[in-house]
């Protein structure tokens, strides 16, 4: 009798976890992996935040934790800082009730919750995302329903900046009522965001042809060290008086990236329908996973709420944004020093913990297989996997490659 599972289809690999795994298991010295998106200390090792390990010392000897389910929304003390977070302490759009937050199994997860909210009791059915993007973005919104994936131009390899006037166009084109994904700042794989004035133009663009905005938001604090800079797009589109959905992932600034800690904003125009938002969104989530979990959550909420530990927090946000902005002008240096061919600012000139720097396939192919440099075939890189041990290692290994592969602009994968 044969299998009932015989005719499954072998599915595509993950790209960067089948380079992890691989990673992994090479075993030559000098290797080094720029492909998973995880802050490394200098010396390439994890870092748990010291107010995380406070905290969680502090919670290990407190008799009224317990184990018990949280609601199916989450932790209210979690849910109301992570949104104050992302709107600002004085956001008048909190003030008037018109958002709330809802805890989710991190960036992923809300996304997921988002789309499915969106596809089935909103009843859209197309959106949008940024060529490129993170390469989940269209998994997820499938998966949650949506039926038209279409994507809008950003990126501009002649410039390595965003290509603003394409974007716009695109936008423009787009079909009413269309869900729009956009990244809060620090846009991933790019490091490239729109300046406060093109920010205009594009709420503009959202708010004549009706578009649903949905900002992803995984760095606020980790992309430039200053919370506020990082949620402008964010805000701008709340004054406006603009609705939106935003995902939050406290992956990146708090370090907490197994314990998938996310929070899912919602901003109305009136407060009349957040009962009814609120009532399906549950059901939503009872269907999915029923309920979060407490840990991760219960330690960024005693964080954001507790001044000293807040002061503290934000001064590792610093120290990490710090160090990556510092890898960012060291390998910029060397590759200048190496005279190596091409324009390399665009190293500088982005931000957040990726760089797109243009490699081809062909070059990156190389210095995998050479070099044991890992890196998405995509030429994006993690910053935060460079340190002072391997930066001429790296930098020499990119000259090379480039100077035996040589690539004119036009032709880069990017």
């Amino acid at each position: 009798m044969s299998s009932r599972f015989s005719g499954v289809k072998l599915g595509l690999p993950i790209e960067v976890f089948a380079l992890q795994k691989v990673f992994t298991e090479d075993s030559y010295e000098k290797k080094v992996n720029l492909s998973v998106g995880a802050y490394r200390t200098n010396e390439g090792k994890p870092w748990v935040l010291p107010v995380v390990r406070k905290v969680e010392k502090s919670l290990a000897v407190d008799e009224l934790q317990n184990h018990e389910y949280l609601p199916v929304l989450g932790l209210d003390a979690f849910t109301q800082a992570a949104t104050a977070m992302l709107l600002g302490t004085g956001s008048s759009v909190i003030a008037q009730g018109r958002a709330f937050g809802i805890q989710t199994l991190s960036g992923t997860g809300a996304l997921r919750v988002a789309a499915e909210f969106l596809s089935r009791i909103l009843h859209y059915d197309t959106f949008y995302y940024s060529k490129p993007t993170w390469e989940n973005h269209k998994l997820v919104f499938i998966n949650g329903g949506f039926k038209r994936a279409c994507e809008y131009t950003y990126w501009n390899p002649s410039t390595h900046s965003v290509d603003i006037e394409a974007m716009l166009k695109d936008l423009g084109d787009a079909q009413e009522n269309a869900v729009i994904i956009f990244h809060a700042c620090a846009h991933n794989p790019t490091g490239c965001d729109p300046s406060p004035k093109q920010w205009s133009k594009i709420a503009d663009l959202v708010e004549k042809k009706r578009l649903f905005p949905l900002f992803d938001s995984a760095y606020q604090g980790f992309a430039s060290g200053d919370l506020d800079q990082d949620a402008y797009a964010v805000r701008l589109f709340a004054e406006r008086g603009i609705e939106f959905m935003c995902t939050q992932s406290f992956a990146k600034n708090f370090g907490l990236y197994n314990e998938r800690v996310g929070n899912l904003v919602v901003v109305m125009s009136d407060t009349k329908a957040v009962t009814q938002t609120k009532s399906q969104l549950t059901l939503i989530v009872r269907g999915m996973y029923s309920n979060p979990p407490n840990h991760g959550a219960r330690i960024v909420a005693t964080v954001l709420r507790n001044p000293d530990l807040y002061k503290e927090w934000k001064r590792h946000i610093c120290t990490m944004s710090g160090r990556i902005k510092e890898m960012r002008t060291s390998l910029y240096e060397r590759l200048v020093q190496l005279g190596t061919p091409g324009s390399w600012e665009h190293i500088i000139q982005q931000i957040g913990m990726f760089s797109y720097t243009g490699l081809s396939e062909r070059q990156v192919e190389h210095l995998i297989n050479h070099y044991h440099i890992y890196i998405l075939r995509s030429g994006r890189i993690n910053m935060c996997g460079l340190n002072e041990s391997n930066l001429d290692y790296v930098a020499n290994a990119i000259y090379e490659t480039v100077i035996l592969f040589p690539q004119n602009e036009k032709s880069c994968v990017c």
